[in-house]
Formats: C-alpha cells, structure tokens, sequence
C-alpha cells in the first residue's frame, strides 16, 4: 500500500490516503473497512490469515481473492479449520481461488488450532490489548511518516509466536493493528480519520 505525500482527492473530490486511490477495490476498502475497530475471535482469525497470506504480495492480490478465501476456509471459523486436516490441505493447494502457498495454508491451520485452544473471546483480548494510547500518537500527514514495525506489533508478534501462532512477524502484525483499528493510521488529512473520531493532529 507504499504511497508517497499526504491526502489526496479522488473522482468525487474527497481526501484519502493516496493507497486508497490506486485501484478501484482499495476505495471501498479504504473507506468501510482499514482502521475501523475489528472484534471477535473469528474476525480478527480471518484477519491475522489474510495478511498472512498477504506476506510478500500485494494486498489487492488478497482483496480479489478474499471470498475464495473464505469459501476455501470455512467462513474462518475457527472451531471448524482447526479441525481440517492433511487431506484438507492438500485440497487447498489445489483451490485456484486462493493463493497456494503451503507453508501460509499450513499455518493457517495451525493458527485455528491454537486459536481453539483458547477461551471464548482470548483471542479479541489478547489481540485488543495490545493497542496503543491513541493519544500518543499524533496524525500521520504523509505515508511516509508511517512506521512499518512499532514496539507494540513486536510484542504483540512475540506474545502470539510464543503460543504458536505462524507467520506473525511484527510487520505482518503491525499490518493487522493497522486494518483491525487498534492503530489509527489514516492520514491527517483523509476524511475516514475524522469520521472515526480520532485525535486531532498533533
């Protein structure tokens, strides 16, 4: 979602973030879904595998792909991927509407099984509480003033490593604080940052 300069106006004259603007499936994204608050166990499940699968490629890629995804990964209910099996994933890498990578559909099996491990609504807690005081911090104004990696993505990526969770490094996991709203990343200027209701810029 690399773009360079601050809010930009599309065809009906609207800031938004400039990666926002680059293709027409980022638009309504952009302005329904990144940055707002993400809740339940299952939700942020499908999240945390989708930006996963995103690793290395680009995350219109998933967005074309995401009902396959979901079809391929019943729903991302936890409860029933974490019971798929071997066979379940051979059938995956055979499932032209995803993205056949072994190693991402393997760990998206495994995450299901750790995420079933844990109590109703864990997974929304211990994801949720890794969330920054928005206070501290200020509105981005330009793309390149957002961070990559910030110290809560790291400890959020150690503390899901360290109870099994696969492909959780702390970018992936900022990438999902950033889509999931526990960070507010929309630019200073974009309208869905006010209309969220965050601070003001610093």
């Amino acid at each position: 979602m690399a773009a360079d300069g601050g809010a930009q106006p599309g065809p009906d004259g609207i800031l938004r973030c400039p990666w926002g603007l680059s293709a027409e499936d980022y638009v309504a994204y952009h302005d329904t879904e990144w940055g707002r608050p993400v809740h339940g166990d299952d939700a942020l499940y499908e999240r945390l595998c989708l930006e996963a699968f995103q690793s290395g490629l680009s995350w219109l890629t998933i967005l074309r792909r995401r009902e396959g995804f979901r079809r391929a990964f019943a729903g991302f209910r936890i409860a029933e991927v974490a019971a798929f099996t071997e066979a379940d994933e051979e059938r995956l890498l055979g499932d032209a509407g995803i993205i056949r990578n072994r190693a991402k559909i393997q760990a998206a099996v495994a995450n299901a099984k750790v995420a079933s491990a844990l109590g109703e609504g864990e997974l929304d807690a211990l994801i949720w509480s890794f969330a920054p005081d928005p206070e501290r911090r200020p509105a981005p104004r330009t793309h390149g003033e957002i961070p990559a990696v910030t110290p809560e993505s790291k400890a959020l990526a150690k503390d899901l490593k360290k109870r099994g969770f696969r492909f959780v490094g702390p970018t992936t996991a900022y990438a999902l604080m950033q889509a999931c709203g526990l960070v507010n990343d929309h630019l200073a200027d974009c309208w869905a940052r006010e209309e969220m209701g965050a601070p003001a810029a610093g």
